[in-house]
């Protein structure tokens, strides 16, 4: 019955006494779907917090429910999410920091606001997870980072070198290797660490060097002439990592552009930083998917982009470069003789109304289908879309805002089915009662009607006791339930 409890607490039409009964059950997933409701009085935020576990008290206080005041300052769990979302007093953050289990230790360690000083003793912590999760504190001191730099374990130097704020010479003589040699790494220290079973040490640590190379390009704060001699790096994940820097000479990207990888060529493909010379280039890419990636590039000039719509498989979606477009540029875009170009100028929603009319006008199933979703759509051309290319568009045409409840009948009733279209159907605020008692049969789709306000009260209420308990839970969800029948379920619950 927790899923009906659940379902009941996300309710928006739940009368406050039930608010008030479901509180008292104690069910804890039921406590933190109450935790997101908007409605709840002073009371009933004490109450929640007083009654439910760590999970709802720091749910509340993320989004701003739950004054610090109230919170149990002697919950680990709750101490930590509050220090990442503002500085907690000294004492409740010593208090953590001297618990016995280290994965609390450790997550105090990383938190945003934890004062210098309590980092710095976490620093010193006899466990290395914990030492690794100080180094990632962004309270990270300039002495602290010397010393995370220098230890002799490289899981410590890696966390600092993903640590956005540390001094950049710091991570710069990490990169360059101007620190004392490691001694350990996960491979080689005995912990049994998971990663000893990918990786091998022979005393050089080359494994762990390699993941430390990647840390430091992960890090935008590592500077880019630091981390361009990682072009040519033997390790794909470096190379990888590299390749969505935006802050790279052009030099690197042409050789990362070469990179055997696909998906590294792909990353590149889709920088936003490269240059037209390279862009040019990269559209003979033997690579499908790293010519899709390219027409993905807000830089990619309209007619590169252009032939790339013929062999890339873009498929219906917005790109960048389309959606920055001029007027003058989409009129011509429009007017192509290409479908496969007309379509992507087809998926703005922003189209003045002669070009939609002109692109309505299409006999092409691709052009229709991406213009489809365009509000600006009268019925007429919906439903002349739709007597042409039927399933085609169907779940398209039912995900346009202005399809009226006459439409999604029509689509609701086709035959055979369409299932996509039934699920879009089925949480469209125009579908009308008869569409929705369709959408039943549709297994997916019925999980998304059950909770459709419009859906009749005698067909919700069967539902609460549907074999799929994520129907049962919708069911109870939808605000055209009965209050009688909330008090009924509430009490059997």
């Amino acid at each position: 019955m927790s899923e009906l409890r659940c379902g009941l607490a996300r309710n928006p039409a739940l009368p406050i006494s039930l608010v008030d009964q479901l509180i008292a059950s104690g069910d804890p997933s039921a406590l933190l779907e109450l935790a997101e409701r908007d409605d709840l009085s002073a009371d009933q935020i004490h109450r929640l917090a007083r009654l439910g576990d760590a999970q709802v008290v720091i749910r509340m206080l993320d989004r701003g429910l739950l004054p610090p005041a109230e919170v149990d300052r002697f919950d680990p769990q709750v101490v930590i999410a509050m220090a990442d979302i503002a500085p907690v007093p000294g004492d409740w953050a010593w208090r953590v920091a001297a618990n016995a289990d280290p994965a609390i230790r450790g997550a105090l360690a990383a938190t945003t606001y934890l004062s210098a000083d309590v980092v710095a003793a976490l620093a010193d912590d006899p466990e290395l997870e914990v030492v690794a999760e100080a180094a990632r504190s962004p309270k990270i001191t300039e002495a602290l980072a010397e010393r995370f730099a220098a230890h002799s374990h490289i899981s410590v130097r890696r966390a600092l070198a993903c640590n956005e704020h540390a001094p950049a010479r710091i991570i710069v003589a990490l990169a360059e290797g101007r620190v004392p040699a490691a001694q350990l790494c996960a491979a080689c220290d005995g912990s049994g660490h998971w990663l000893a079973e990918s990786w091998s040490c022979d005393g050089m640590h080359q494994d762990a060097l390699h993941d430390l190379d990647y840390a430091l390009t992960l890090n935008p704060r590592t500077p880019a002439e630091t981390v361009s001699r990682f072009a040519a790096h033997p390790s794909t994940y470096v190379r990888w990592q590299l390749a969505i820097r935006t802050d790279l000479p052009q030099q690197n990207y042409r050789t990362l552009a070469q990179d055997p990888a696909p998906g590294i060529r792909g990353d590149v493909a889709a920088n936003p930083a490269i240059g037209e010379e390279l862009i040019r280039a990269m559209a003979d890419d033997p690579s499908y998917d790293v010519r899709r990636r390219l027409a993905h590039n807000p830089a990619i000039p309209l007619d590169v982009l252009a032939c790339l719509a013929l062999s890339a498989k873009i498929g219906p979606t917005l790109l960048p470069r389309i959606a920055a477009a001029t007027p003058a540029e989409i009129s011509e875009l429009a007017a192509s003789t290409v479908p496969a170009i007309r379509m992507l100028v087809a998926e703005r929603h922003d189209l003045a109304s002669h070009i939609v009319d002109q692109l309505a006008g299409n006999r092409d199933a691709k052009v229709l289908k991406s213009l489809a979703t365009n509000p600006a759509l009268s019925e007429a051309q919906l439903q002349t879309m739709v007597a042409a290319h039927g399933p085609r568009v169907a779940a398209r045409v039912a995900s346009n805002p202005s399809c009226p409840a006459e439409l999604l009948m029509q689509l609701a009733r086709q035959s055979p089915p369409v299932h996509k279209a039934l699920r879009r159907i089925a949480e469209h605020p125009n579908a009308p009662a008869e569409a929705l008692l369709v959408c039943l049969a549709d297994e997916q789709a019925r999980r998304i009607a059950a909770s459709h306000p419009v859906l009749p009260v005698a067909a919700i209420i069967p539902l609460l006791t549907d074999a799929d308990v994520d129907v049962a839970a919708a069911a109870a969800a939808n605000p055209s339930l009965p209050e009688p029948v909330m008090h009924d379920l509430a009490a059997a619950a």
